[in-house]
């Protein structure tokens, strides 16, 4: 079976995950009225479901090293279906939050542990080609999510946006059951269940209190509490983390140039173009006055250029090199994430449409880039360790561009008299992500020239001299 193959049973896992946490966004209305509930108070249901990620993805490496990554992505595939089911059948406001936590849990540790199957099935010179499909379910998700969950909600039932995850979930144990190898380590350090404590703390202060920013869902003291927690909880952690010889979250991981670029790099320009899916369709709607359908027709152009992305992103980067590909690429992509903010209700679709479509090209190549280079560095024995701490920053780094979205937009409200949304608050909005996604251009300078050599050689017969990104 190709190696492949294995690549794109975890990017199915990572398409329903990533679809999941924000199909619920345009049903929660619906969803409010069935339970009887308020649909600010809902909107508990997708910060829980975030709370979980942050609380539980920091364990996924140690579990997949000492009981196996095929046990615990199966396993994950497992309680994500299961909480899925259960939302179905949720009828009170509790229950829908604690489903969601139990899917949270899920989704910590499929995606991760599902990185760290590719990881270790592909050779580091196909590893950019095998990244790059992970990138696209990631960028689809949440373009196709919004849209979807209005037509399921509108046309048949909102409990069909989880119940659809069942055959999914199914087809998913049966494949990894059969083709995904049961990697796992010999010697594994006991748990760090202090740093899992202190970690579960800071992660979820800060998860909970940046993901409530502008919802109305509690006082702004309380919000500034669970961040002040969150940061306390961090703070604790990284004292213990430096005092521990196997700590959960590694941070000597950062001392490797080309993971504290990804990592540090990544946050910024994720939290830069993060905001988009969270701009874009409030922008159309609430703007322009289209339609959802109309609104998820246009950003369903993003998706687009990030397929068509996979097949040229390997040799892309091997052409040009992992260095000026961030960096450079970093800086087309804010301009791009900017040019929405020229979008007025005159603009023509096709216009729009192109727009949207070349940036998500250039934005899925640099994902693609960054989530690579994260490990070209990186020694077999630490891989659990490194994706478990990437995609904590990963996380969060998306959840902080929507806050930081919303926030501005919150900020262009200001002392007006009418609270309402207007078109105008959107280009100051999409221009400052723009200018932080253009930040992480001067992280990745710091690079070495040859940063990612290791995963830019060219796949070459048995006998042949390798090909290097310079050779190239």
């Amino acid at each position: 079976m190709p190696r492949y193959f294995v690549t794109l049973i975890v990017a199915v896992a990572l398409f329903m995950e990533t679809m999941d946490s924000t199909i619920i966004a345009t049903s929660l209305p619906a969803i409010a009225a069935d339970l009887g509930e308020d649909p600010i108070a809902l909107k508990l249901a997708l910060t829980s479901y975030l709370l979980s990620l942050a609380v539980f993805i920091p364990i996924s490496g140690w579990m997949a090293d000492r009981f196996g990554a095929r046990t615990v992505f199966r396993a994950a595939i497992v309680v994500f279906t299961l909480g899925s089911a259960a939302c179905g059948f949720a009828q009170g406001l509790g229950d829908f939050v604690l489903f969601r936590v139990i899917q949270g849990m899920g989704g910590a540790m499929m995606v991760p542990v599902g990185r760290l199957v590719i990881l270790r099935s592909v050779p580091k010179a196909e590893l950019i080609s095998a990244l790059a499909w992970l990138t696209v379910p990631a960028l689809m998700g949440p373009v196709i999510g919004p849209p979807l969950g209005g037509f399921i909600t509108t046309v048949f039932e909102w409990r069909w946006i989880f119940w659809i995850n069942i055959p999914i979930g199914l087809l998913g144990i049966y494949l990894a059951s059969r083709y995904v190898e049961n990697f796992r380590e010999d010697h594994v350090p006991p748990l760090d269940i202090k740093g899992f404590f202190l970690s579960g703390i800071g992660l979820a202060g800060l998860a909970f209190g940046i993901t409530t920013i502008g919802q109305s869902l509690f006082p702004l003291e309380v919000v500034l509490s669970l961040i002040a927690v969150g940061i306390v909880g961090i703070a604790l952690y990284v004292r213990h983390a430096r005092r521990t010889p196997d700590a959960l979250l590694d941070l000597n991981l950062l001392k490797i140039d080309t993971f504290f670029a990804s990592v540090t790099g990544g946050f910024l320009f994720r939290i830069g173009v993060g905001a988009s899916p969270f701009l874009l369709p409030l922008f159309f709607q609430l703007g322009f006055g289209m339609t959802p359908l109309q609104s998820g027709l246009l950003t369903f152009a993003t998706a687009v250029g990030a397929i068509a992305m996979k097949t040229t992103a390997a040799r892309i980067i091997r052409r040009i090199g992992f260095k000026r590909i961030l960096v450079w690429n970093a800086l087309l992509t804010a301009g791009f994430t900017a040019a929405s903010a020229l979008f007025t209700a005159a603009t023509p679709a096709a216009v729009i449409l192109v727009v949207l479509l070349v940036g998500g090209f250039f934005r899925s190549l640099q994902f693609t880039a960054i989530n690579s280079i994260a490990y070209a560095d990186i020694d077999e024995k630490e891989m659990s360790k490194a994706t478990s701490f990437a995609s904590v920053a990963q996380q969060f780094s998306m959840s902080a561009g929507v806050a930081v979205g919303a926030l501005v937009l919150e900020v262009e409200r200001i002392g007006r008299e009418t609270h309402h949304v207007v078109a105008s608050d959107f280009p100051p909005a999409f221009l400052f992500v723009a200018g932080l996604a253009a930040l992480s251009a001067l992280i990745f300078a710091r690079l070495p020239r040859d940063a990612g050599s290791s995963l830019s050689r060219r796949a070459h017969p048995v006998g042949e001299p390798k090909e290097t990104i310079e050779e190239a």
